[in-house]
């Protein structure tokens, strides 16, 4: 138990502990190096004000105070409020003004900012400070009244509706009717007088609505806007977005008290977002928005289409030349696309926000290429700066050029998010989830999209919305998700909650819409898409010289793999899938399923011949006719690998799947005998019935399946053998080097492996004789079984490769079926019982532990056995970070995945280089020791000299 003295020293150091750091005048707290502290938005105030750029002073309160604040339960840590309240003072002093001064009063903004990105899922606060008294000190102070009020009522607005919980609709409806009342537009042609009613309808508004009076002490309104910031960290759509990123809840979100700038001064004054770059397409042009006598939330929410960032070079030429060098400034220094806010007031820019931008995977990879071409940038870094997701947008749909022409558009709006969607209309966020849960591609139309739609536009395929530009709420969502969006289309006017107008035609929910995320066009209708210009390339329909897409995306996969060391192979059963996975950089195939290739028109009947047959004599004279078919099938992969490796799998599947089902034999029978059909084909469906009901299994996923068919029925092995290494024997004859890699489905004891690959040796021996070739091949199992993994030490000593078939591997150790898991595994994610889908991304802890005790174990018998993985993980980027740490060989997936595992494989093995350099001790550090250990003595004989002094 500790003693008093300790825990009073303990509750010192926990008060003593900084939670608040400035920014002003030049000098910053902070650096750009302490996001995870200081969020991003607040790193990046503390970075540009050390570069010594215009940024209105302020302070951040850190991420670990908004993790102290629910631990404490809702209350601020020890020494927080004191301090942000010294902070004030230094704000105070910087401005020369004072927070509450009825005469030269100081308002601030109180901002979240997490360390990860997250546009609007949290909340913010403007013009704190306003009340009363100080509202008319500020109409003294600036002679000018009519701002004065207009930053009033949008102060009671925002914080009557983010801290107080006021419904924002209430407010707008006031507004709505204030306006027609009035008989104007928009609420910049109201003045001062309309603009005071306004404040005292929102404040008996917020009066009748939480029984409160709107809070007229500025220090209370401070209070309460910090706690709501901290507050929306768990708020609905911010769990959402966490959830849909895998951001973790742990992290808390930092909150940024700056002094207020206006940009809603009159037409001197304006507010804007700008990139650096082309979010959209990665051009190397300065690119964004901005409003005249706007604050910074009417840019963002896409109330007011705004004008191009460029339109400021006319109504205010200096300001405009500042953000130019800024922008030019800030983009040497971080050597990155950059998303920028900022004011002018009266002339005068001020900074607000500086973070990484945003941006399509077509500008990502654009973006990234030319910054190595400028030698701003290394390979390295560029390949680390391409997401898994941004990549895989390269690959999107796009319309038929052929179909998309016929069709004339309905109305046009900004091209903000990549590709081409159709689908049926829905007006709500919950609707679209609704109809998506129902199997329907939606179209999500909002008059503007917010941030409590996030939902609704996770469901939706894309979204069209009548008001915003390319720097609004659903311009931004859609570049960070890659869904196709098209923003600001002035011809979209959403009538009620069941009826939309666009152009002269209406359209109900639930009609077909079609929108072109790259041209901006909207179209009535379901036009049908077609493959990208990379898989157009890949299937050799477009030439690749003539696409610039196919060449960045070519080179930037070209440098991953010059750093990864895990090789990628595809999971692929006819020479088309191969000829795909082949074009997309296959090493190999990592899994061909050869029950796939029984199921073709011409090949099932015979098959479900062999399977009714009574003896091995009549099936082997079946599988004779199966040979030939296979072999075929498997010299065409061979030919489309061109010398790499191709792994098949020996038949897997329980043989009922390849007979028709009980409930239709049935049916079918039952018709036959009322109408007195064909006698033979009623007694051929009698047959094939009494065969499905002997085959049937209670769990057929654990029953005659894998090895064990090929155990019971040797016969089916024997035909497989032959027709792969017949395959193989053929080509090697034609000069091709060819080694064939044999996997035994299923295997859970040493002796199952054994007894398949002797089967399989013999036919190989018997073959290879027969052709005089010899050839190496190699028999291996599929790990994907519990039992398997944790003998693999005995299976080792027959298996020459293992393969993890982490599909079945992850059933068997959850005791999950992987078809009707999705049922609660959704539930267990909002719950927090699960943070990931366990057959999407690989569990780590059960499944993986498994795999390292298989790997282990495998290679203290055989230390060159070859390892990989053939499950849907192969293609999930977490998955193959995993896979790298684990030291296999390989990992196999979708053809249509393969860039993304090469490009997954590149990011795991600069990681650990990373790590690794990070860790290893420079030749300075590794100097330290004696001159440390000098320090530790000279300080210890320091202090004892101080004691003797004392005493």
């Amino acid at each position: 138990m500790n003693s008093p003295r300790v825990v009073e020293r303990k509750e010192r150091a926990r008060v003593a502990k900084k939670y608040v750091y400035y920014f002003g005048d030049g000098k910053a707290e902070g650096t750009s190096n302490m996001k995870e502290l200081l969020g991003g938005k607040g790193a990046g105030l503390a970075e540009m004000t050390n570069l010594g750029i215009s940024v209105p002073p302020g302070f951040t309160i850190s991420t670990e105070a908004c993790v102290e604040y629910y631990k404490l339960g809702k209350k601020y840590p020890p020494g927080m409020w004191e301090a942000a309240l010294q902070a004030l003072k230094r704000i105070e002093r910087s401005m020369g003004m004072g927070f509450g001064d009825p005469e030269r009063p100081l308002l601030v903004s109180v901002r979240s900012g997490a360390r990860a990105s997250m546009p609007g899922m949290m909340d913010t606060v403007l013009n704190v400070g306003l009340t009363t008294k100080t509202v008319e000190g500020l109409a003294a102070k600036t002679r000018n009244d009519r701002f004065a009020q207009d930053s009033y009522r949008r102060f009671v607005s925002m914080f009557g509706s983010i801290v107080m919980g006021v419904p924002r609709e209430h407010f707008e409806a006031i507004l709505k009717h204030k306006k027609t009342e009035v008989g104007v537009a928009h609420e910049t042609h109201l003045d001062a007088r309309h603009l005071r009613e306004l404040v005292a309808s929102f404040k008996a508004l917020v009066k009748e609505e939480t029984k409160k009076d709107f809070p007229d002490e500025p220090l209370e309104q401070l209070r309460m806007a910090i706690s709501a910031v901290f507050s929306s960290w768990f708020g609905a759509r911010a769990i959402t977005y966490r959830r849909l990123y895998g951001i973790p809840d742990a992290w808390g979100t930092a909150v940024n008290v700056v002094a207020m700038v206006f940009g809603n001064m009159g037409e001197t004054s304006g507010t804007g977002v700008a990139f650096t770059r082309s979010p959209s397409s990665g051009e190397k042009t300065f690119f964004g928005e901005c409003l005249m006598n706007a604050q910074g939330e009417d840019v963002v929410a896409g109330i007011r289409t705004p004008l191009p960032v460029n339109a400021l070079a006319k109504n205010v030429p200096e300001a405009y030349k500042d953000l130019e060098h800024t922008y030019k400034k800030l983009e040497k220094h971080y050597r990155d696309m950059l998303d920028l806010e900022f004011t002018i007031q009266e002339g005068k820019l001020y900074m607000l926000q500086t973070r990484v931008g945003k941006r399509t995977g077509i500008a990502a990879v654009k973006i990234a290429v030319d910054m190595v071409k400028e030698g701003a940038i290394t390979r390295q870094e560029a390949v680390q700066r391409i997401g898994a997701d941004q990549l895989a947008q390269y690959l999107y749909p796009i319309f038929d050029t052929k179909e998309e022409s016929k069709a004339n558009p309905l109305g046009k709006g900004l091209p903000a998010g990549p590709g081409a969607a159709a689908g049926k209309i829905a007006l709500t966020p919950d609707r679209a989830v609704d109809m998506k849960a129902a199997g329907t591609r939606v179209v999500l139309v909002r008059q503007e999209t917010s941030p409590d739609d996030i939902h609704g536009m996770n469901a939706a395929a894309g979204f069209l919305t009548a008001r915003g530009g390319m720097t609004s709420h659903a311009a931004v969502v859609a570049r960070q998700m890659g869904k196709v969006c098209v923003a600001g289309c002035e011809s979209v006017e959403v009538l009620d909650a069941q009826t939309v107008k666009i152009g002269a035609k209406t359209f109900r929910e639930g009609d077909y819409l079609s929108i072109n995320g790259s041209t901006g066009n909207v179209y009535e209708g379901d036009i049908p898409v077609v493959e990208s210009e990379i898989i157009q390339v890949i299937q050799g329909k477009l030439d690749p010289r003539k696409s610039d897409k196919f060449q960045r995306f070519a080179t930037i996969l070209s440098w991953a793999d010059s750093f990864r060391t895990l090789r990628v192979r595809a999971n692929a059963d006819v020479p088309e899938q191969a000829n795909i996975a082949r074009g997309f950089g296959a090493e190999g195939i990592g899994l061909c399923r050869t029950e796939h290739m029984f199921f073709a028109e011409d090949r099932i009947t015979i098959m479900q011949k062999m399977i009714l047959a009574r003896t091995k004599e009549e099936r082997e004279k079946f599988l004779d006719q199966l040979l030939p078919l296979q072999k075929q099938d498997f010299i065409g992969l061979y030919r489309e690998m061109q010398g790499f490796p191709v792994t098949i799998r020996l038949l897997d599947p329980p043989l009922h799947e390849f007979l028709p089902k009980r409930e239709e034999l049935m049916v079918e029978i039952a018709q036959l005998e009322l109408t007195g059909g064909d006698g033979a084909k009623l007694e051929e469906k009698r047959r094939l019935l009494a065969r499905v009901e002997e085959l049937h299994e209670f769990n057929p996923m654990l029953g005659l399946r894998g090895c064990r068919l090929g155990i019971t029925m040797p016969e089916i092995t024997r035909m497989q053998a032959r027709a792969i290494m017949e395959a193989a024997c053929e080509l090697a004859k034609e000069g091709k080097k060819i080694v064939p890699e044999i996997m035994i489905p299923l295997v859970g004891m040493v002796s199952e492996m054994k007894s398949q690959k002797d089967l399989v040796r013999e036919v190989a021996q018997e073959t290879m004789k027969r052709y005089n070739v010899k050839l190496s091949y190699f028999v291996g199992t599929m790990i994907e079984l519990p039992r398997a993994a944790v003998t693999a030490d005995r299976i080792a000593e027959e298996a020459e490769f293992f393969s993890f078939g982490t599909n079945d591997l992850t059933q068997t150790t959850f005791g999950f079926s992987r078809d009707d898991a999705a049922k609660f595994i959704d539930h267990y994610k909002t719950v927090n019982v699960m943070e990931s889908d366990p057959f999407a991304v690989l569990d780590r802890e059960g499944v993986g532990a498994l795999m390292k005790q298989a790997i282990s174990a495998g290679r203290k018998t055989r230390p060159q056995i070859k390892l990989g993985i053939c499950g849907e993980h192969g293609g999930d980027p977490s998955s193959v970070e995993f896979c790298h740490e684990l030291g296999l060989d390989y990992v196999s997936c979708s053809p249509y995945r393969v860039p993304i595992a090469r490009l997954a494989a590149a990011h795991a093995a600069l990681a650990e280089a990373d790590a690794k350099k990070a860790a290893k001790p420079s030749a300075a550090s590794r100097a330290k020791p004696k001159s440390a250990a000098r320090s530790s003595r000279r300080s210890q004989t320091a202090r004892k000299t101080a004691r003797k002094k004392t005493r």
